[in-house]
């Protein structure tokens, strides 16, 4: 038997519920992985706030993103075997190329069963080796966050060194937009209400720092230490609230990746024609590029961001820290 905690009804914090289930057996093509560590995003708490509106009925195993060990192999499986260090990917559907049909319903924790468990079956192609130099901890932070920072930066940003980059918040997307950021010589700007938390980016190569409670029109600020031209890039992680504010703070021509929606509100979308700006909406991204982030996170050494881990039987603290939006980079359920 396992330990499994699921969504239940119309979801709360409070009605998640820990209850075990047998250990599953991995199929053709399938891995068995003990799980070692889970890490949660924004999306992994919503979820659980109110399942419904993502359509989920009856119990499902949340969160996305978990790192652990292979303890058995399915038929016909060779990429990995017992004893193998691996982290899943969020689409177990999404190898390579564009975004299609088929790899939304493969998002775990949401259309199916997540990683907060301590067995879970993953595809063969739904998992990678963990880096030589992370933790299972560390690791486990990559499969969302710092995955979808990958793709606003390179893919669909296609940010490059010398370029200036506006960054929203010291959340996980931020944060290890940050640590690419400073990897690839890209000049970053960021905001936060906190400047200890701005002080803490600035320890990561943060050049430019906004507190947006000292500067409720930061836009206006940006555009300062821009000297007016704006930025090449904001990885927009606040939604409609915020993204009037990142299409003023953007150059003309320039890129805003959508990542977020923590903020509601209007915007009126004719900035984004006088400006020429290119609005990509990303969705965390494909296997090969989760491939390719790892080999830089190991070839430059980077360690995620780490704010606080919490045990797998305390498991609801993760998603009341997740609440209160206080944390600096990710929080991570040990195993």
């Amino acid at each position: 038997m396992m330990k499994v905690w699921v969504i239940e009804g119309d979801g709360g914090i409070d009605k998640l519920t820990r209850v075990e289930r047998n250990v599953p057996t991995p199929g053709p093509s399938e891995i068995l992985v003990r799980m070692k560590a889970n890490s949660i995003n924004y999306r992994d708490y919503s979820t659980i706030q109110d399942p419904r509106a993502r359509g989920i009925r009856g119990p499902r195993i949340p969160n996305s993103d978990g790192a652990g060990i292979v303890e058995a192999v399915g038929a016909g499986v060779s990429a990995f075997k017992p004893g193998d260090r691996v982290v899943g990917t969020f689409f177990q559907n999404w190898i390579a190329g564009p975004v299609r049909d088929v790899v939304m319903p493969s998002a775990l924790g949401g259309p199916i069963d997540g990683v907060l468990a301590e067995y879970v079956v993953l595809k063969e192609t739904g998992a990678l080796p963990i880096p030589k130099h992370l933790s299972f901890e560390e690791a486990a932070t990559l499969p969302c966050a710092a995955l979808t920072a990958w793709h606003c930066l390179f893919a669909a940003g296609k940010a490059q060194a010398g370029q200036t980059v506006l960054l929203l918040g010291t959340g996980g997307v931020s944060i290890f937009a940050q640590q690419f950021a400073k990897m690839a010589g890209i000049r970053t700007i960021i905001t936060s209400s906190s400047d200890e938390k701005l002080a803490r980016a600035k320890t990561l190569g943060a050049n430019e720092l906004v507190n947006y409670r000292r500067h409720p029109d930061w836009e206006t600020e940006v555009s300062r230490l821009t000297d007016g031209r704006g930025v090449d890039l904001v990885i927009e992680v606040g939604g409609a609230g915020t993204l009037q504010k990142s299409a003023a703070s953007v150059r003309i021509g320039g890129r805003i990746s959508l990542v977020g929606i923590l903020s509601g509100g209007l915007m009126d979308p004719t900035i984004f024609m006088r400006k020429s700006i290119t609005l990509k909406g990303v969705y965390v991204g494909p296997r090969d590029m989760f491939s390719a982030m790892n080999a830089a996170l190991e070839h430059h050494a980077i360690r995620p961001v780490i704010d606080a881990t919490v045990d797998f039987d305390a498991a609801k603290d993760a998603y009341r820290m997740m609440e209160k939006a206080a944390h600096f980079g990710k929080i991570v359920i040990s195993i």
